[in-house]
């Protein structure tokens, strides 16, 4: 099952002439679904559920949703994550859902990230989906 949503994502992407590129980065979204909260903007507190895919094997390497697992805050646009993420998110609204398509250079680069097995120049698909922005889950 994850391999298909794997590829049924992969497709949507392939087939898709709205996929949103974001100005100075080369991470690309697509948006699943609209939120209606507040906005992420840079310095805000952000919670999200998080689910990360390595985009050549469609290996999860991480879910915030998997059993023992809990959404993540972060600062966003402040460099405390990755940068296709970290500018990929931006804009977000509160219940938005969005896939992040995120280039090597724009994630762990030419040396991967082993521990989660992410081999060295590996691209990254996260779906994200806000939960709060500053504490707050609607306007």
């Amino acid at each position: 099952p994850n391999m298909l949503r794997l590829l049924a994502l992969l497709a949507l992407f392939a087939c898709m002439t709205h996929a949103v590129d974001i100005e100075g980065v080369k991470t690309t979204y697509i948006v699943e679904k609209e939120g209606s909260g507040p906005t992420v903007a840079k310095g805000s507190k952000v919670t999200v559920h998080a689910t990360g895919k390595v985009k050549e094997s469609g290996k999860q390497f991480w879910s915030t949703r998997d059993v023992g697992q809990k959404p993540f805050t972060y600062d966003a646009g402040v460099g405390r994550v990755i940068k296709g993420w970290d500018q990929g998110c931006l804009g977000m609204q509160v219940g938005e859902v969005r896939v992040l398509d995120i280039p090597s250079d724009e994630g762990y680069g030419k040396r991967g990230f082993p521990a989660w097995g992410i081999p060295p120049d590996g691209g990254l698909l996260f779906e994200i989906e806000v939960l709060s922005v500053d504490g707050k889950t609607e306007l």
